[in-house]
């Protein structure tokens, strides 16, 4: 088997590949200090963190027998573009139906991309991602979003 065909190898050389370019581009900001972060800080150390583990991923994937590596599979083109479309669906449902439809409709049509889809693991994700967002997103952060559509609270 090809070494740069193997999943922990491709796995570990995207995962550079995106942490370096996230590492570059926040170095344009200001850094600031641990105790003063600045825009670019924590995009950066986190890139450096991505770049990192795809290190340890990679050096795993070179160390791998054939037996153990995992041949990289092609993409599936449909699964794909159903995960892009929820999130785009998502960004475009946000505002006008409000954050808890919006998540329904993202878990809902992003779970048709999974040939394990079952409607019981799909309303138990729903629920939970809903749970999550709201603690995270609009308790805890405060952001303002609507939470329900416009006509239902109007």
């Amino acid at each position: 088997m090809n070494v740069l065909w193997r999943k922990d190898t491709a796995a570990g050389l995207l995962f550079i590949a995106i942490g370096l370019a996230f590492s570059i581009d926040a170095s344009s900001y200001r850094m600031g200090v641990i105790s003063s972060m600045g825009p670019g800080y924590f995009p950066f150390w986190l890139g450096v963190l991505l770049a990192l583990l795809g290190a340890i991923v990679l050096i795993g994937g070179l160390r791998a027998t054939a037996s153990e590596a995992g041949a990289l599979q092609p993409w599936d083109l449909k699964s794909l573009a159903i995960i892009v479309g929820s999130i785009a669906l998502f960004g475009i449902v946000l505002l006008p139906l409000g954050l808890i439809v919006a998540i329904v409709v993202l878990i809902v049509v992003s779970s048709k991309a999974s040939h394990e889809f079952t409607w019981a693991t799909t309303i138990l994700n729903a629920a939970i991602l809903m749970l999550l967002s709201l603690v995270i997103f609009v308790w805890g952060i405060g952001l303002q979003l609507p939470l329900w559509p416009a006509f239902l609270v109007n």
